[in-house]
């Protein structure tokens, strides 16, 4: 009999657990997003992983940035798009990651 009542007192409490605890919704503020804006780099340094950009969407988003002329625009192992671009006269290496961040070499 001692057992039964230890059984539907877990029972009751297990059901009495909120609905909110059992399930956190997404967050919906600032975090690290998959794609940042244009004029708004998360790091500093190319971010590895996979990346959708085509080829012409990261010549975009690297003009996008205040670069021009770029060329030699290659993907490496990395999901990293990587090539060579003008910027204030010269010409340098710059990258763009999946997130959309574009750096210059370093």
């Amino acid at each position: 009999m001692r057992r039964l009542t230890l059984l539907a007192a877990t029972v009751l409490m297990l059901g009495a657990v909120p609905a909110s605890a059992q399930s956190q919704p997404a967050q919906s503020g600032p975090g690290n997003n998959a794609v940042n804006s244009s004029d708004h780099n998360n790091s500093n340094k190319p971010v590895e992983g996979r990346n959708s950009f085509t080829e012409g969407q990261a010549k975009s988003r690297i003009e996008g940035a205040g670069y021009s002329n770029v060329s030699g625009l290659h993907k490496d192992d990395q999901g990293v798009w990587r090539g060579k671009a003008d910027k204030a006269g010269s010409k340098t290496d710059v990258s763009l990651d999946f997130q959309g961040n574009v750096n210059p070499a370093k």
